[in-house]
């Protein structure tokens, strides 16, 4: 009852006109089609009669070539009947088609003004140059932060003085190993008394100290 009054019931009538008009032209555009089919069976099944009998009964013949020509004509009609329809069924969609895109474009401009509502052009420029400005701000972070050293500088001289330290080292336990003792560290270190019993020794004593240094460089160069 409420939309009888505001016209609900006559703007819903409105929207289905084009639907129901293109059904009933459908509904009528199939009988045609149907009759169509029919017709020219009809012209067939005439011109067969009129060749069987053309010699046999050329009156019969004949009688059947002029019901041919008859169902011919009407054929015509009916051929024009069913493409006055389609063009009819054509422009009906195209123009329900058009009011429909029109309706759908109305809608969308109205859903774009609600979304922009108050929104102007001033507006967007100062969002814009306040984005702006923040991306600068974080690049200028960023860049503090990753040029500013957490840590003192290392001193590269003391690091190259305490690595020297660790391949000194290492050498004098790799010699300590394999019983060669750095040249620097064997005069300092032997006692006094040693050194007068190393000047004492007999030639046949140096010898076997020689192959048995000999032994052992043979084993350090074997490792």
């Amino acid at each position: 009852m409420w939309g009888s009054w505001f016209g609900g019931n006559s703007a819903q009538r409105r929207r289905d006109a084009p639907k129901k008009a293109i059904l009933d032209l459908r509904q009528q555009l199939d009988m045609l089609q149907k009759r169509e089919r029919h017709l020219e069976n009809q012209m067939a099944n005439e011109e067969k009669k009129a060749k069987e009998m053309v010699n046999s009964n050329k009156t019969a013949a004949r009688a059947a070539l002029k019901r041919k020509k008859q169902h011919e004509q009407t054929l015509e009609q009916t051929s024009n009947q069913i493409s006055m329809l389609e063009q009819q069924i054509y422009s009906i969609e195209s123009a329900n088609i058009n009011q429909e895109t029109l309706a759908a474009m109305k809608n969308a401009g109205a859903a774009m003004k609600a979304i922009h509502g108050k929104m102007t052009m001033e507006d967007v420029d100062a969002t814009m140059e306040n984005l702006r400005e923040q991306d600068e701000l974080t690049k200028e972070i960023g860049n503090a932060i990753t040029s500013m050293p957490i840590s003192e500088p290392v001193d590269e001289d003391e690091l190259e003085a305490d690595l020297q330290a660790l391949e000194q080292e290492n050498l004098n336990e790799r010699m300590l190993k394999t019983g060669n003792v750095p040249v620097s560290d064997s005069v300092t270190n032997l006692p006094a008394a040693a050194n007068g019993e190393l000047k004492g020794k007999s030639k046949a004593t140096e010898e076997l100290d020689e192959e048995e240094e000999l032994r052992k460089l043979q084993a350090e160069m074997a490792m």
